[in-house]
């Protein structure tokens, strides 16, 4: 069984501003509908552009529609448009660079979409370019992820405030999992989960992937995952049949976790009857064999005590109750792995 350590969400953790993380799907859904039911295309033909100095900026006139403001990305992919370099760019006064594109953007009768909200443009595509909503793909993800929520909000160590759920002017990023869908995979215990990612604006394709992982960390790294699969598109004609795609993709982790929790479901129970040994010294040996320190296993072992019994299910218990006051992120990571691990003498 190949094992993964996926990155993806942690790398989006650190990179988000407070103003791009949403606290729920619900919170994340509607900022997406707002943005999606406030922006139009506009269509024209690139003559039609005519980038203008406005108070010490560069502003984009879009034929008879008026006068925008140009972000970040909208001005990188106008630089892209007429071949210039946005560095380059960036160092001229703005008035010398709206004649540089008045030399330099493309003509022709091919039109451009140019998508605005309110007074900003969002983003420029030739006529090739097909945009696909976010609100769409969210609107699927409550609708069939049953059951599946944000991991744990990332901890000072993780960039405080870090939820899984991100939009930003240039792309979303969906992190969910499903903290009560533990099942057993070969002997193992594991939950699923998944990525979705999206952008409006070209940043990035569409796709997803799915997992089945055994631990988060506060960084959002997921741990020891397995059953990974990745699905991608970019935004071209056929871009709408993502949606249908990446909808099997997660009925299909839904099915499987439907089917599987019964079997996990089981295993606890045998767990919770099963024991790992008579007394306190019989039970550290055991757990010295898996790969807890005795200083660990002292500890857990004085919290299992108080269920009266040594059961898999008392001490795989303790184990995680213990952990949760370790401050290294991988040392905690580590010891629940090998309790999850343990699981494994119930099957």
């Amino acid at each position: 069984m190949m094992k993964q350590n996926l990155t993806s969400a942690s790398v989006e953790l650190f990179r988000r501003t407070p103003d791009e993380r949403f606290g729920t799907l619900q919170q994340l859904w509607e900022h997406c509908h707002r943005e999606h039911t406030s922006s139009r295309d506009l269509w024209t033909p690139p003559q039609e552009l005519r980038p203008t100095p406005s108070d010490g900026r560069l502003d984009l006139g879009v034929a008879t529609e008026g006068e925008f403001k140009l972000n970040s990305w909208s001005f990188g992919q106008l630089c892209q448009l007429a071949g210039l370099n946005k560095d380059t760019v960036n160092r001229l006064q703005p008035a010398t660079a709206a004649r540089v594109f008045e030399e330099t953007l493309p003509s022709g009768n091919k039109p451009l979409q140019v998508y605005t909200r309110g007074e900003t443009t969002r983003s420029i595509h030739g006529a090739a370019y097909t945009r696909l909503p976010n609100v769409e793909l969210l609107t699927m993800l409550r609708e069939f992820a049953s059951g599946f929520e944000p991991p744990q909000e990332a901890g000072q160590s993780g960039g405080s405030g870090g939820t899984g759920l991100y939009c930003g002017e240039q792309d979303m990023f969906v992190f969910m999992i499903d903290p009560l869908g533990w099942i057993e995979i070969e002997g193992e215990a594991f939950a699923p989960g998944f990525f979705l990612w999206n952008s409006e604006v070209g940043r990035r394709s569409v796709g997803v992937q799915t997992f089945w992982f055994q631990a988060v960390c506060q960084n959002h790294i997921v741990w020891d995952a397995v059953e990974v699969i990745d699905f991608s598109r970019k935004h071209t004609a056929s871009v709408g049949e993502a949606v249908s795609e990446i909808r099997r993709l997660i009925e299909r982790l839904v099915d499987k976790r439907d089917a599987r929790r019964d079997s996990f479901a089981r295993v606890i129970r045998k767990a919770m009857d099963a024991s790992l040994g008579t007394d306190a010294d019989e039970v550290a040996n055991v757990l010295h064999k898996h790969g807890v320190t005795r200083s660990l296993a002292k500890q857990a072992l004085e919290v299992a005590r108080q269920n009266g019994r040594f059961t898999i299910f008392s001490v795989v218990d303790a184990l995680t109750r213990v952990t949760g006051r370790y401050a290294h992120v991988g040392d905690r990571t580590e010891v629940e792995v090998t309790a999850s691990r343990l699981l494994a003498l119930a099957v």
